[in-house]
């Protein structure tokens, strides 16, 4: 049935009635004037009527026959983001899907705004073909095929491509920024990706040059993804490291160096401190952004996802008065935040606690941390040998990385001194070797250690779309899952949904594996054994592998089967756990 005006159409559906309508309407405008959050038409009338925006597109669809579809599986074709600008599509929340012989086909949600069809009309110049769609899915769709700050990267690529030279930041305490000037909206973009890296939880950000564009990628729960991003963004390349090496008190002259810098800022009450890197590439310079956040790291040992068990057994080593602990595994596997919440366990009135690391990440209350200079002269060994003048009770090493240094930690250790430190290694027993092929005497390594604890970082499973997941006998058999366990196993995984960002993850947590210090490892590290002998004796003396430890974080449902195969040296890729459905 065909209706002669909107106010006719409303009333047919039910938005209002005839009086109604008109005193709305109202309403509607005048919150406009004043400046109110008040949407479209459509979506002010659905409010007060009591419909949603899906009744309401379904009532349109049926009386003007206008196809709806769901952008949530609907890829846009490159042609069509093309003929519409982000400008006009972000000013009239409407996403172009495709072109079909010729006919630009545009998802709107408020169908009846003559200035938004007549708009996308004159900007698509040709045929343009309307289909109906929610906001929220065209606000999404946006997103993630226009990419952030669309519409900021378009207005300045149009405006350096009249000017035709490069867009060069311009620097000095007389510089006032003008709104709308570039500098503003370069400035606005930086804060805009910086803001998004912390609503998404990301720990790092890399800003990453290539030939044809410039890729910026984000490190989510220890996963990289690609942040969705205009094309036009290459040619702001030069400005935006400039503006980032600003932020962070580089050189922004000297490009043929790598370079580091700190930037600290405020976001929604949290203080984020950023780490800066460059380093030069063929296409231009490289940056890396590490965000740490002061929650994230200063944190007590119940917020390391470890067993009471295990949590018991280290809260023993941590306040032992003399002694090394040494926690292990690769960059980024959450050594420090483990160094930190021991030493947050046991910082008290009563024990000068002194800490040389490379950078301080985080300054501690009561606690005198001293960051590496190596440039002057200042190495972990040049600080830790004069420490032992300073009458320290607890000494933290943030790495130990070379024999200079592992020896005046141990001579630490065995005069009376508790010492935590980080090693790389893939095992704890391998800390043993990795310390005799530094030159230091056995028999002081193994009178020195008390406990090694490997750790590695899993994603947890997303809580909202965390699901049971069936596991061949077959496979767990292949992966060296306790075969005493496999009838009673339970395991799960994320389906993916809009809470986790259809990851099926949210967070990480720590998988760990202690060994602890006895007369029989001390004959072997004394002997020289191997490693894996080593190895051998830790867990008949009991302690939990990596894996082990793992295959019960599993089973508790907090993690995935994957996400253990993945951090403890998983078999091939194509091992994937078989489905039983």
């Amino acid at each position: 049935m065909a209706y002669t005006s909107f106010r006719d159409f409303c009333v047919a559906a039910q938005l209002a009635k005839a009086d109604q309508y008109d005193q709305w309407r109202s309403d509607w405008f005048a919150g406009r004037a004043d400046g109110a959050e008040v949407g479209t038409l459509p979506e002010f009338l659905c409010k007060r009527s009591g419909k949603t925006e899906d009744d309401f597109l379904s009532r349109v669809a049926e009386a003007y026959d206008w196809q709806r579809i769901g952008l949530g599986d609907t890829e846009p074709s490159k042609e069509a983001l093309l003929r519409i600008s982000s400008k006009i599509a972000s000013q009239h929340r409407v996403v172009p899907i495709s072109v079909e012989e010729g006919v630009l086909l545009v998802a709107v949600s408020d169908p009846f705004n003559t200035d938004l069809l007549n708009a996308v009309r004159f900007a698509a110049k040709g045929p343009v073909r309307f289909v109906l769609s929610s906001s929220e899915e065209i606000e999404k769709s946006y997103e993630k095929y226009y990419g952030v700050g669309a519409e900021t990267i378009d207005e300045l690529a149009e405006d350096q491509a009249e000017d035709d030279g490069d867009l060069e930041l311009m620097f000095g305490d007389e510089k006032e920024i003008a709104e709308g000037d570039q500098e503003a909206s370069i400035i606005k973009f930086v804060n805009q990706v910086i803001f998004l890296a912390q609503k998404n939880r990301a720990t790092d950000i890399h800003f990453e040059p290539q030939e044809d564009e410039l890729q910026i990628r984000h490190r989510i729960d220890g996963i990289l993804h690609i942040m969705p991003l205009p094309p036009a963004l290459k040619k702001l390349q030069a400005a935006l490291i400039s503006r980032i090496k600003v932020m962070s008190g580089m050189n922004i002259a000297e490009k043929r160096l790598p370079q580091d810098g700190r930037i600290n800022v405020r976001i929604s009450g949290n203080e984020i401190d950023i780490r800066v890197s460059t380093v030069p590439t063929v296409y231009g310079e490289s940056v890396s952004l590490r965000l740490l956040t002061r929650a994230s790291v200063l944190k007590g040992m119940d917020s390391l996802g470890m067993t009471a068990v295990l949590e018991k057994d280290i809260r023993e080593v941590i306040t032992k008065p003399h002694g090394i602990m040494l926690v292990t595994g690769p960059t980024g596997s959450g050594k420090s935040t483990s160094l930190y919440s021991f030493l947050n366990t046991i910082n008290s009135n009563d024990k000068r606690i002194m800490t040389v690391e490379d950078p301080v990440e985080y300054e501690m209350r009561g606690i005198n941390q001293v960051s590496v200079k190596n440039d002057i002269g200042r190495t972990f060994a040049h600080v830790l040998r004069h420490f032992l003048r300073q009458d320290p009770d607890v000494i933290m090493v943030g790495e130990i990385r070379d024999g200079e240094t592992a020896h005046i930690a141990i001579q630490a250790a065995n005069t009376g001194h508790l010492v935590f430190s980080t090693l790389h290694t893939n095992d704890a027993p391998s800390a043993y070797t990795r310390l005799t092929d530094m030159k230091v005497e056995p028999f002081l390594v193994a009178d020195a250690i008390e406990a090694i604890m490997a750790q590695r970082l899993v994603r947890t499973l997303c809580p909202e779309c965390r699901v049971e997941q069936q596991v061949s006998k077959d496979y767990l058999l292949k992966v060296d899952f306790p075969p005493t366990q496999i009838s009673q196993a339970k395991f799960w995984h994320g389906a993916g949904c809009e809470a986790c960002g259809d990851r099926g993850y949210q967070g990480r947590t720590g998988i760990y594996e202690l060994l602890i210090s006895s007369e029989d490892l001390q004959e072997l590290v004394i002997k020289k054994a191997a490693a894996s002998v080593i190895g051998t004796q830790a867990r008949a003396d009991g302690m939990v592998s990596l894996r082990e430890y793992g295959w019960g974080q599993a089973m508790a449902g907090k993690t995935s089967i994957e996400e253990v195969l993945r951090v403890t040296q998983a078999p091939d890729s194509d091992d994937a756990p078989q489905e039983n459905f």
